[in-house]
């Protein structure tokens, strides 16, 4: 793979580990529900005007619409809403950390879900020491049970990107892009209503509020997401899924430099832990340790 490709996905896994800074900016001025109804929102304007740009055609159903709506609640609106009301309690360092169990939380519910992949050993023991990562993440929390809690409360989000990952399978003959425009819709239309009834219609004064929310739900959504899904294909959804091993790098270091976070020892063992469970699972490592054990010739 040539190193422009590797540079996308390098640029992708930073700009998707920044979305727990912007989180922290947004919740200065915004509750978390909103946070994630202007995510969902601004990132859906965005994919129907490259949809519209493109001149690509959608063609609707009542069932797709139901799967949209379903498919955008679960891998948008809720994990959007789970890391702004976690990181009112832990910071966007440790929210980084946790979102780098996804794989993790992706191999167990695979393996239970119809149909799905089943787990091997080494992606056994990959989710054995993520979520050893997460237990020794959640150490310094203890005594804390605001901070604990929110920790355990994080972990609904990857957790719900496990399952749409599954879900969304049953669109995979359709456009992903129409697909994440038509999921961002549903998301949106199912956190708004909630967002406004519980925390009202927001007043934004701030200027960095506005761009935090058109950063994140413009670039870090919409062009993140077009960008991935045009990778997807031409690298394969193995290179592609390297975003994972830096967004979490990304978010503790944006976390530390902007926000003057401190990332205690606890964080950096549950990372590394997590980081291994990560390798395990991804499988790339052990392939390149069986390869150099075949004989050659």
């Amino acid at each position: 793979m040539s190193i422009r490709y590797w540079l996308i996905i390098a640029a992708l896994g930073i700009v998707w580990g920044s979305s727990f800074l912007f989180n922290e900016i947004l919740l200065r001025e915004l509750g978390p529900l909103m946070v994630s109804l202007g995510r969902t929102g601004l990132g859906a304007v965005g994919c129907w005007a490259y949809v519209l740009l493109t001149r690509k055609r959608v063609s609707l159903s009542w069932g797709l619409i139901g799967g949209m709506l379903f498919l955008g609640a679960l891998n948008f609106a809720l994990p959007f809403a789970i890391y702004p009301l976690s990181q009112q309690y832990v910071t966007s360092g440790v929210a980084g950390i946790v979102n780098a169990t996804t794989p993790v939380m992706v191999v167990i519910v695979t393996h239970f879900w119809a149909g799905g992949e089943r787990a091997t050993l080494p992606k056994i023991l990959g989710v054995v020491l993520g979520m050893a990562g997460v237990a020794i993440l959640a150490v310094p929390a203890l005594g804390h049970e605001s901070e604990l809690f929110a920790i355990l409360f994080m972990l609904l989000a990857p957790l719900c990107y496990a399952f749409a990952f599954n879900f969304a399978r049953r669109f995979r003959d359709i456009d992903p892009t129409i697909v994440a425009a038509l999921a961002l819709t549903g998301g949106t239309i199912a956190i708004a209503p909630v967002a406004i009834w519980i925390e009202g219609i927001p007043v934004i004064t701030r200027f960095q509020t506005w761009a935090a929310l058109a950063v994140i739900g413009f670039a870090l959504t919409s062009v993140a997401f077009i960008v991935f899904y045009w990778l997807l294909p031409i690298v394969g959804p193995t290179n592609t899924s390297t975003v994972t091993f830096i967004a979490p790098v990304s978010a503790v270091a944006l976390g530390a430099f902007i926000l003057g976070e401190k990332l205690l020892p606890e964080h950096a063992a549950g990372a590394v832990a997590i980081f291994c469970g990560m390798l395990l699972i991804d499988g790339r490592v052990l392939n390149w340790f069986r390869a150099k054990d075949q004989p050659n010739g």
